[in-house]
C-alpha cells in the first residue's frame, strides 16, 4: 500500500518507511516545499503512524534557471519543507541534493513502530462507510490558475507559452464566464489543501477504529480506493456516492478539459486520507477532525458485500457533488 512495513531484527518493532517526490506545481516555492514535505509523510499518516523519527530530503537544483534565480527558488523550496518537518514534530537529518533541469523536492519518511502504532489496511467490513478528509480537484485548479497567467503573458515571455493554455483559458471564460476571481479561489483552496498535514486525521484513525485507510494521490480517488479494497482481508466492494471537488473544477472538467475527475482518475498532490469506518464512529471523527483542522471531511461512501465474488471499487451513476 502506502508505505513498506519492514519488520527490525529487534522482536516486535517494524520500520515504516516511504519516498516521495514531484516537480513544481505552484507559483510560490515556500510553498512548495511545504506541499512537498506533506506529500511524503502522508503516506505514514495512512497508516495511522502520527510520529515520524527521520525525514532525508530529496532536492535537484535546476540547471535551466539563472544562478541567482536557483539560489532563492532552492533556498525557499528547502526552508518551507523543514518548517513543515518542525509542524510535523520531526526533522530532517539527511538526504542528496543533485542537478535537474526541473527543481524537485521530496523525500523519504521513516519510523520505527511497535507492531501496535500502525494499521494495517485490510479489516473493512460491510456496513463499514468511508471517509475523505481533503476536497479533490487539486490538479484541476493549478492547472486553471497556469492557463490564466500565461493568459496575461505578453511579447517574449508569451512566445514561449504554449499555445494549447491560450485557448483553454478562452473555453474557461466562453463557456464557464471564469473571473480572476474563480481561479484564486480555486487555486488558494488547492494550496491550503495540499499544504495541510493529514497529521490530526491520522490521530483520529486511531481513536475512532479505523479499519484501514490509504491516501488520495497519483492514482486518483477511484485508483487509490481499488487498490485500498484489493489489499482487503475480506471480500468486500466499497460504492462511492459522493464527490468533494474545489468549486467549479467539475465544471472545467466538463465543458474545458477531461482530466478524469468525474471518473475518479484526476491525479492528487498530497490529498486527503480515504478512511474505512465503523459507520457509528464517522460522524465524531469528522467532527473532530474539522475541530482540529478547521476543514470539513465527509462520508463519501459505503463497505457492501461483493456481489460477484470479487473486491470491488466504483462510484455510483449519479454520485453527489459537493463543491468545496
Amino acid at each position: 500500500m502506502d508505505c513498506a512495513v519492514v519488520p527490525t531484527r529487534h522482536a516486535g518493532y517494524s520500520l515504516i518507511t516511504t519516498t516521495d517526490f514531484f516537480y513544481p506545481l505552484v507559483e510560490d516555492p515556500y510553498d512548495q516545499g511545504k506541499i512537498g514535505c506533506a506529500n511524503v509523510l502522508s503516506d505514514l499518516y495512512a497508516m495511522g503512524v502520527t510520529e515520524c523519527d527521520t525525514v532525508l530530503m530529496i532536492l535537484a537544483c535546476s540547471t535551466e534557471m539563472a544562478s541567482d534565480e536557483r539560489d532563492v527558488v532552492t533556498e525557499l523550496m528547502i526552508r518551507g519543507f523543514d518548517d513543515q518537518c518542525n509542524i510535523a514534530g520531526t526533522s530532517v537529518t539527511g538526504g542528496q541534493t543533485v542537478l535537474n533541469p526541473w527543481p524537485i523536492i521530496g523525500g523519504v519518511a521513516e519510523s520505527v513502530c511497535k507492531d501496535d502504532e500502525f494499521i494495517t489496511p485490510d479489516a473493512a467490513a460491510v456496513g463499514d462507510v468511508l471517509v475523505l478528509t481533503k476536497p479533490l480537484g487539486t490538479q484541476v485548479a493549478v492547472n486553471v490558475r497556469q492557463w490564466h497567467r500565461d493568459s496575461q503573458k505578453t511579447g517574449e515571455a508569451r512566445a514561449k507559452v504554449c499555445s494549447s493554455h491560450f485557448t483553454l483559458w478562452d473555453k474557461c471564460v466562453d463557456k464557464l464566464d471564469f473571473t480572476e476571481k474563480d481561479v484564486n479561489a480555486a487555486y488558494a483552496t488547492a494550496v491550503e489543501s495540499m499544504s495541510r498535514l493529514n497529521r490530526n486525521g491520522a490521530r483520529m484513525m486511531i481513536k475512532y477504529n479505523c479499519h484501514g485507510a490509504t491516501d488520495v494521490t497519483g492514482f486518483g480517488y477511484l485508483g487509490h480506493a481499488i487498490n485500498l479494497v484489493d489489499n482487503q482481508k475480506e471480500v468486500v466492494s466499497f460504492k462511492l456516492h459522493t464527490l468533494p471537488i474545489i468549486a467549479k473544477m467539475d465544471l472545467v472538467n466538463k465543458e474545458v478539459l477531461n482530466f478524469n475527475l468525474m471518473t475518479g482518475y484526476s491525479a492528487e498532490t498530497s490529498g486527503g486520507l480515504l478512511c474505512i469506518l465503523p459507520k457509528e464512529n464517522a460522524s465524531k471523527f469528522i467532527e473532530e477532525l474539522k475541530e482540529l483542522d478547521g476543514q470539513d471531511a465527509w462520508v463519501v461512501g459505503e463497505v457492501v458485500e461483493s456481489t460477484n465474488g470479487k473486491r470491488n471499487a466504483s462510484i455510483v451513476d449519479e454520485p453527489t457533488i459537493i463543491h468545496v
